[in-house]
């Protein structure tokens, strides 16, 4: 089999290595839930090209995640859910509808189908009525309706990595006026979570989950004041934790300068290599 352009040979390679007996064992083996680690793996050495700016490495790793979509979309097929087809014909409806600025037909106004009118609340609107939609045609077949429904977070998928989850359930509750209107009452209700923590250190014995529970306030408040300051908390750590490993790397490599190893050299001498590496670094 050769490679091609066309995403019609990768769903025949997805299918030959799922084939039994013929099929690569792996493949075989695999099921959504031991492929949806490796999804969600794909998508951050995506961003993470992005981020180093490799235009070669981003293109490998789009191909790797297109391939997590084909996969899922084969174990789909394989158990009679629905086929690739499907997922294209779904997304390419979706992106059309939530788009009539674009692809909007005669009906609509100018003001609704401008971009202001979209951040009017043409935008949410129409999110409203597809989830009516897929909510009907779930009865339709036969299905129950999507667990959790209720609540205006409920859509915020417990998945998602700690702080861009935050961030989206602060984003929700911003929206119905459950915000603060000035970053600097966020930093204020910042301190008063890291003042509870030192609390909790206070006392005789230190609850674990009691700081972990302390832990976890500090951190949503601290995204809560990121996205104030309209900054991806999770981007900015990873800045901070790049600027730690040059800043740690230029420790190691000058630790012999001062007759030490890493394992010999005490904190005091670290710490004088840490401040000069922010010289450098």
């Amino acid at each position: 089999m050769k490679p091609s352009e066309n995403i019609s040979r990768l769903i025949e390679i997805m299918a030959a290595l799922r084939t039994p007996n013929s099929g690569c064992p792996w493949d075989l083996e695999q099921d959504f839930a031991s492929i949806a680690p490796y999804t969600i793996e794909e998508a951050y050495e995506v961003a993470d090209a992005i981020e180093r700016g490799d235009m070669e490495d981003l293109r490998l790793e789009l191909g790797d995640l297109l391939l997590q979509s084909v996969y899922h979309a084969r174990l789909a097929e394989e158990a009679g859910h629905f086929k690739f087809d499907d997922v294209v014909h779904g997304i390419t409806e979706k992106m059309i509808r939530r788009h009539p600025h674009v692809f909007g037909d005669a009906n609509g106004s100018a003001e609704e189908y401008s971009a202001v009118g979209m951040a009017k609340g043409t935008w949410e609107r129409i999110k409203t009525e597809e989830k009516a939609e897929i909510a009907a045609k779930r009865a339709a077949m036969g299905l129950p309706a999507k667990p959790g429904q209720e609540s205006l977070l409920d859509d915020v998928p417990s998945t998602l990595p700690g702080l861009a989850q935050a961030v989206k359930l602060q984003n929700k509750a911003s929206k119905v006026g459950f915000d603060w209107n000035d970053p600097r009452a966020v930093i204020d209700k910042v301190r008063e979570e890291i003042a509870e923590v030192e609390e909790v250190l206070d006392e005789t014995n230190p609850d674990q989950e009691h700081l972990e529970e302390e832990i976890g306030d500090v951190l949503f408040t601290l995204a809560n004041l990121a996205r104030h300051l309209d900054i991806d908390p999770d981007k900015a750590l990873r800045k901070a934790n790049s600027k730690f490993r040059k800043r740690f790397r230029y420790i190691e490599e000058n630790v012999k300068n001062v007759g030490h190893s890493m394992e010999s050299a005490d904190l005091d001498t670290m710490e004088q290599l840490w401040i000069n590496s922010k010289k450098h670094v």
